[in-house]
């Protein structure tokens, strides 16, 4: 039946409407969202750092974001440049080196050819390797390794990850990779203990499942996983093959260290490809993590049906360790994750297992501090349960001359002097070869610092005089004795 002509104007009106409201509330989450970074420790004001601010001062030259929600990408945006020196911006399309993230996408590849019945998860994985078998010996106690404990890292195998090869270099192929003969620059990948044990995270047991792959499709590894995984993902701005053997019209950023100085030829080549070559962008890796999401919630069937997603998503004999990705509680909301770091590039994506809600980073920086205070603010502008990991605490004032009375030297270890220096009346701490970094008091005796999650406690004796400092760091407690004892 047809509209008539009035009311379908003012539908057409509606929707437009709609459609910028719609458009300006998301320019206003991206606003905020490049101006509330934070660290471990939150502002008590509530106001943070800008994502300028802090690509400056973590000396990251370039940034992609892309944010999922309900289900879908709602925004993706690049900062800085792709190459620094020649001011090429970062944009959506840039692509990065995704490192370990790549196992994620590989388990895809993997259980795409379990769901079809061509590999049985708890079996020998001897039972599908044509072109090279994986030498058992007595370490392995007589037990079979699986797909299952590969993609998990529970195989107890050695090789946990690989340095890559400098542009140039004799590039190993996956056998030489696994047998660790020149021109490979990585250890024969051998069984550590007995399969089957416990959680050792292994980017040699990846690389096995790289070549079971290529022996059960008779294809390249990065020709099956674009034809069967990300073409049918729609991840059409993605590759596993090298840089060098795809067009050089295709914007990539280059990788820089964690100085800001470049990567000697750009970026490094990973011919172990299943557990570090996949080369990409957010907004695609978002489409991965959607296309896992509504198979886990039962609404699409993409590449994996439910039951194969939920199967992928649940740790199996490490609390965390599922089939090519982790699995983290944050304050009750499920989220499933994985990082990647090369040289160069940083990355991390999560995905929430029940909401439909993630975020996707990456950087062309090995530095690993900017990503999280991006994720806090992700988390806190769009409300993602548990993944604002950043803590609020209030500094107070201190009469200097007490603050004066913390300086010294302190024993952290033989070789390891914790050093408390005032300048301009303001506290640091500064370990053996490394920067000073502000302390801020939020006792008369108890310090923390806004960028590391750290607190410090100064000890004082009887008489009043300090004795030792007690450092918390993730989880550990250190004593460190004061050195210059007679300091009052």
């Amino acid at each position: 039946m047809k509209l008539p002509f009035l009311f379908s104007l003012v539908l057409m009106l509606w929707s437009s409407l709609w459609g910028i409201a719609q458009e300006r509330e998301v320019n206003e989450r991206i606003a905020l969202v490049e101006k509330s970074l934070s660290g471990n420790i939150k502002p008590v004001d509530g106001r943070g750092w800008t994502i300028q601010e802090r690509m400056a001062h973590y000396n990251v030259n370039g940034v992609s974001i892309a944010v999922i929600h309900n289900y879908k990408l709602e925004w993706t945006k690049g900062y800085g440049w792709a190459n620094a020196a020649s001011k090429i911006p970062v944009t959506e399309n840039t692509r990065f080196q995704a490192g370990s993230v790549s196992k994620s996408v590989n388990a895809f590849g993997v259980l795409k050819l379990v769901q079809q019945g061509n590999i049985d998860l708890n079996a020998d994985i001897n039972d599908y390797l044509t072109s090279w078998k994986f030498p058992y010996d007595s370490v392995a106690d007589g037990r079979v390794i699986t797909m299952k404990e590969l993609l998990s890292h529970t195989a107890g195998l050695n090789v946990q990850g690989f340095r890559g090869y400098q542009r140039g270099e004799r590039i190993p192929t996956t056998l030489q990779i696994l047998e660790g003969t020149d021109p490979a620059n990585s250890s024969a990948v051998r069984s550590l203990f007995a399969p089957g044990v416990r959680h050792e995270y292994a980017g040699g047991g990846i690389t096995i499942s790289q070549l079971i792959i290529e022996d059960l499709s008779r294809q390249a590894y990065d020709h099956y996983m674009e034809d069967q995984i990300l073409k049918p993902l729609g991840m059409l701005n993605s590759s596993f093959a090298s840089p060098d053997k795809q067009s050089s019209n295709i914007p990539r950023a280059m990788g820089y260290y964690e100085s800001g100085e470049p990567v000697e030829g750009g970026f490094h080549i990973y011919p172990e490809m299943a557990a570090a070559g996949l080369w990409t962008t957010p907004s695609d890796l978002a489409k991965y993590i959607i296309a896992l999401q509504q198979a886990y919630r039962g609404t699409r069937n993409t590449i994996l049906n439910t039951d194969f997603a939920k199967l992928m998503l649940t740790p199996f004999i490490d609390q965390r360790a599922a089939l090519g990705v982790f699995i983290d509680n944050y304050a009750g909301e499920m989220y499933f994750e994985h990082d990647g770091l090369t040289y160069g590039y940083y990355c991390q994506y999560y995905g929430s297992l029940n909401d439909g809600n993630g975020v996707v980073v990456m950087t062309n920086s090995a530095n690993t501090a900017l990503i999280p205070e991006i994720i806090n603010s992700v988390a806190k502008v769009y409300g993602f349960k548990g993944l604002d990991r950043s803590k609020t605490r209030k500094n107070i004032s201190i009469d200097d001359k007490i603050l004066q009375g913390y300086t010294g030297n302190y024993a952290l270890g033989p070789d390891m002097i914790l050093t408390v220096l005032m300048e301009h009346k303001q506290l640091y701490i500064r370990l053996t070869g490394q920067d000073k970094v502000a302390l801020f008091p939020e006792s008369e005796s108890k310090f923390f610092m806004k960028d590391i999650d750290a607190q410090l406690d100064f000890v004082k004796d009887e008489k009043g005089k300090v004795t030792k400092v007690v450092l918390y760091q993730d989880g550990g407690i250190y004593q460190a004795p004061r050195l210059d004892s007679n300091h009052q």
